[in-house]
């Protein structure tokens, strides 16, 4: 698992080279290029590049504007604004009109760290999941993110890309090649299954190992995708393993936990357990010390496996 690359930072290097390729891609910021990483494609193609200053509002009404031309706009600030504060734009003028609008959103989750809960996004997933018409992707690493990126352009219709500003191990290979709406099977197992989104896939392939020491054998399966959900390989998941675990650095109220679930009443109910933040804010600390505070580290998805298991047999 290597280097360790922020997934922002993929991003900035994935559009470049979209820009290269496709004279249709515009960026939008909101007076965040050096946070965001756009700041590469400013300074490559500046006729493409729109500064809308601390405006993110705004910067929603003109991305969807120029998406009506036949643009394709992407659009970045941190999650907390491009979800929160621009909420309604978002819905309203990207979303009730299906444009062609890509809200690339760095800084989610609680690994933005010591800036503290006013800016750790935890509620973006759930925000936009419910915005009729929206894609939904949360990649896991950096070359993960960059394939979503170019996918995301060629999607027709709004798509909400959650990224993060830690640095993350590489989980995947550049020979790897995700497909928006389908999930990714990365271990077999029978004993129960964790379904990870974004960063925490890591974390997941990790509890498994420690799983698998014990004689415990899980399935793995990634979802970058979180609307459209992969509704086949959870249903799978159910019927061949017979419990599920979901792990996401997110509320557990609207995100991954949510999305599964909903799945998995309607067609095979069977003992779930959720991994993420449950019904709290954010706070400052180092993100190392979040992520054991919040119980998101390998071993609280092992005992959360442990327990679901359990469940299964009584």
């Amino acid at each position: 698992m290597g280097d360790r690359i922020a997934t922002r930072d993929a991003y900035g290097k994935a559009l470049v080279k979209l820009g290269e390729s496709n004279p249709n891609i515009v960026v939008l910021d909101a007076d965040l290029t050096k946070s965001t990483k756009t700041a590469d494609f400013f300074k490559k193609f500046p006729e493409r590049s729109v500064q809308m200053g601390i405006a993110e509002a705004d910067m929603m009404s003109t991305a969807g504007g120029l998406a009506s031309t036949g643009k394709i706009p992407f659009a970045s600030t941190f999650a907390i604004f491009a979800t929160g504060r621009a909420y309604d734009q978002v819905r309203n003028t990207i979303g009730y009109a299906g444009l062609n609008v890509k809200i690339a959103a760095t800084h989610a989750g609680i690994t933005v760290g010591a800036d503290g809960g006013s800016h750790q996004s935890i509620e973006d997933i759930a925000l936009m999941r419910v915005i009729p018409g929206m894609t939904v992707l949360n990649p896991a690493d950096a070359v993960e993110t960059e394939k979503l990126i170019f996918a995301a352009a060629e999607h027709k219709g709004p798509v909400y890309i959650r990224l993060g500003r830690e640095p993350m191990p590489l989980v995947f290979g550049e020979d790897y090649q995700p497909e928006i709406g389908k999930a990714v099977r990365l271990r077999e197992g029978k004993a129960a299954t964790i379904m990870a989104t974004g960063i925490m896939v890591e974390r997941a392939l990790i509890a498994a190992d420690l799983l698998n020491q014990k004689g415990t054998n899980v399935r793995v399966i990634n979802i970058h995708t979180i609307k459209p959900i992969d509704s086949a390989e959870i249903i799978k998941a159910a019927w061949e393993t017979g419990a599920i675990i979901t792990t996401e650095e997110h509320s557990v109220i609207g995100g991954l936990a949510s999305a599964v679930a909903e799945v998995v009443v309607q067609n095979h109910p069977v003992p779930m357990e959720f991994i993420g933040v449950k019904d709290k804010f954010g706070q400052s600390g180092e993100p190392a010390e979040l992520m054991n505070e919040y119980g998101l580290n390998p071993e609280h998805i092992v005992a959360a496996v442990e327990k679901a298991i359990g469940r299964k047999d009584s």
